[in-house]
């Protein structure tokens, strides 16, 4: 769930300052990745909470919240870490920390593969272009950046609101310790604006990674599913200079000595217990108008889906005859299908939970609360109306625009992208950039002409596919005259006169010729390239069209947003919670199973039993020959429980991607567990929260252990941690006993 990982019938949160009235061992799981600020208001005691509140985040002192880091991959994405020792030691996702493995990856060592294993800090692997970026404040300070703007609108607002940030940013910024970044954030358009203060660590090494055949276990085909049973953790560590400096890497670093570092328990959980999360969950919409949802459940969403299968598939086709690149493009494979798996469940759960009809029902409710009272309709009289307004002018080319946005694209396209850029230049009567140059022949270093050539065809068949009011006409002109099978072969003779993979007129196989498209005349460009100067020339026209059309909406629509949530809230006397965005977070719930359709009801745990059920003998689902051994031994050291290990268990929490590598911890505060992913039944959570259905998927934290110790031999790690349970004593007079 690196990119994305649900039924409250209302749009916004109520839970938050309701309190069960039942045992907290049956009480119902609350919806929230809530702001550290909230915590008090939850009343987490009544809950399941054994510690205060004030242990989990406290603005003036130590707490949890100080064991939790972002963990930025090289390259883009992110997941969350937490420090397991006083020794800068970090537990996070095995595919958090994939990309590491990938990067530092040759076919004689194969580490995302085989995984790694340092027997010393001495031999640490590199982690390159990781960094950590933890959070030592954060703080609600809409009033103060909207004060004196209460009856101010448009240009003026937005002119008062960006001075006030400016300005509380910079003292902010001189008040901060050293090496600390100070920035306030609009959340909810401008519902909501938090200060966060963040240090970034810049260090990060690889200490120990099990095999793929441990932390991919069930691969794709288990992606997002229940029954599971994948070892996702790694093993990371964090460094700094001699001095303490957050400093690039260098073998003279040492250990970073953290704050706080979590106490990890070998109790394990039962069903209905309580837990909680704290980590860095990516993006929600949770407060949308309707148009949004419609557009997101029959426009956006089915696209991405086809868009990153092609992406992956074509990354696969690329890799097939190379080891090399094979290697190379695991993490993408990996990233794509996940992001693909991801849109095509946030469509399924958003029709089968009729949440667009909810979304309706609710504003309908809203109109007529509106209407009710004189004062409610001077201040939110037209804003439904203004919503469906400018929505509907804005979708209503959305089919084609999910398309043409994507054409050209620097990372799917980068030669074509290229190409536009010079055709466009030219007609503009423009010189080449001073930097284009190197541009151009650092996307060749790096491009693959396989998957470009495949990417191409797959968004000219989407426009192919347009209906005919949709129609793009520069590619009907193109290629209308074709039909069928030999219309997709046309479209490929095409990409190919830009890719260049197989075709015997090598147009642009080279960086100097497409730099060398920047000295040509426009006349000279449509003689030699009619059919791509044509493409491009239109292209272009409708990128801007719907560049000015997209600005439009963007100037009306987050005031009307604003409206629609404070009128929302209003109207249903709730407190909500901001909309996820990548800083710290907390969230609770419980221990729970679940049931997916009618007559199936899922437990909430399983074991290595269950992972050697499934073994095939390859991948995805290839059982490590020891963890077979052991499991007949009952060889499980002081991890077993019962007649095996556990392996993976499910909570009601509500997270998202971002969430990926956060501690999962009980009422004492201790570490059981680490969230790896959401089950199928739970996605479109980035739009809405299902209690029935939506569940954290976990690595239970004895199967970390356990892992580590027995199959690694990586014993030395544990011997740092702060780690409460059974002795190794008490396990074998267990394992007697039986």
């Amino acid at each position: 769930m690196r990119l994305k990982l649900n039924v409250f019938s209302t749009y916004f949160l109520i839970c938050a300052v309701l309190l069960s009235s039942v045992s907290f061992a049956f009480a119902a799981p609350a919806e929230g990745m809530f702001t550290p600020d909230q915590i008090d208001d939850l009343r987490l005691a009544s809950k399941g909470l054994k510690i205060k509140p004030s242990e989990i985040y406290n603005p003036n002192g130590v707490d949890l919240g100080d064991a939790i880091m972002r963990v930025n991959i090289a390259g883009g994405g992110f997941g969350t870490g937490e420090f397991v020792s006083p020794n800068g030691l970090i537990l996070t996702n095995h595919h958090v920390g994939y990309d590491a493995l990938v990067n530092a990856s040759t076919p004689a060592n194969d580490y995302a593969t085989n995984g790694y294993k340092a027997d010393s800090t001495a031999n640490e692997l590199p982690a390159t272009g990781y960094t950590l970026l933890m959070t030592s404040r954060v703080e609600n300070v809409t009033d103060q950046i909207t004060k004196g703007a209460e009856s101010l609108t448009g240009a003026a607002r937005k002119q008062l609101i960006e001075k006030n940030i400016n300005d509380l940013q910079t003292q902010e910024q001189a008040k901060a310790a050293e090496g600390a970044t100070v920035r306030i954030q609009e959340l909810n358009s401008g519902y909501f604006y938090y200060l966060y203060e963040t240090m970034q660590i810049k260090d990060v090494r690889v200490v120990y990674s099990p095999p793929s055949n441990i932390g991919i276990f069930g691969g794709d085909p288990d992606n997002f599913e229940w029954t599971r049973h994948t070892g996702d953790f790694m093993f990371l560590r964090a460094y700094v200079a001699p001095d303490g400096t957050f400093a690039e890497y260098s073998t003279a670093n040492v250990p970073f000595k953290p704050k706080k570092h979590l106490t990890v328990s070998l109790n394990g959980v039962k069903e209905n217990e309580f837990v909680m999360v704290m980590g860095y969950p990516g993006g929600t919409t949770r407060y949308r108008e309707s148009q949004a949802v419609q557009y997101s459940q029959d426009t956006n969403f089915p696209f991405l889906a086809e868009y990153f299968r092609a992406y992956a598939n074509a990354l696969v086709n690329a890799g097939e005859d190379d080891e090399a690149k094979a290697i190379k493009f695991k993490g993408d494979i990996q990233s794509f299908n996940n992001a693909r798996k991801v849109y095509e469940g946030n469509g399924v759960a958003l029709r089968r939970s009729n949440f667009l009809e909810q979304n309706r029902n609710q504003e309908l409710k809203f109109a007529a609360w509106i209407a009710a009272n004189p004062a409610r309709q001077q201040k939110y009289g037209t804003v439904l109306a203004d919503l469906k307004r400018i929505s509907g002018e804005f979708y209503l080319t959305g089919q084609r625009d999910v398309v043409l946005r994507r054409l050209p694209n620097a990372q799917s396209t980068p030669v074509f992208k290229e190409i536009y850029d010079a055709i466009t230049t030219v007609q503009q009567g423009k010189k080449i950039p001073p930097t284009k140059a190197a541009e151009i022949e650092a996307v060749y270093k790096n491009r693959e002409p396989v998957v470009e050539r495949e990417v191409l065809k797959f968004l000219l068949q989407k426009l192919a596919e347009l209906p005919a009011d949709l129609k793009f006409q520069s590619a009907e002109t193109l290629f209308n005259r074709f039909q069928g099978k030999e219309r997709r072969a046309a479209e490929e003779t095409f990409a190919e006169s830009i890719v260049e993979s197989i075709s015997e007129k090598k147009n642009f196989d080279t960086p100097q010729k497409v730099i060398a498209l920047y000295s040509m005349s426009l006349d000279d460009l449509q003689k030699k390239y009619p059919n791509i100067v044509s493409f491009v020339t239109a292209l272009a026209q409708e990128r801007a069209i719907i560049t000015e059309r997209t600005n439009k909406f963007n100037a009306e629509i987050d005031t009307l947003r604003l409206l629609y949530q404070q009128g929302m809230a209003e109207m249903n006397r709730s407190n909500p919670y901001p909309d996820a965005n990548a800083s710290f977070r907390f969230t609770y719930g419980y221990v729970r199973g679940y049931n997916p359709r009618e007559a199936v009801t899922y437990s909430p745990f399983t074991t290595l039993k269950g992972m050697i059920e499934k073994d095939t003998g390859a991948e995805p689902f290839e059982v490590p020959q020891k963890i077979k051994d052991l499991q007949r031994a009952r060889d499980f050291g002081r991890y077993g429980a019962g007649d095996s290990v556990p392996v993976n268990f499910l909570a009601t929490t509500d997270i998202i991607g971002g969430n990926s590598g956060s501690p999962i911890l009980n009422g004492f505060g201790e570490q059981v567990g680490i969230v790896f992913d959401g089950n199928f039944e739970g996605l479109g959570n980035d739009l809405f929260y299902s209690e029935e259905r939506g569940r954290t998927i976990a690595v239970d934290i004895r199967y970390v252990l356990f892992v580590t110790e027995k199959i690694g031999n990586a014993s030395w790690i544990l011997g740092e941690m702060t780690i409460k349970g059974k002795t190794p004593a008490k396990a074998k007079r267990a394992a007697a006993a039986e």
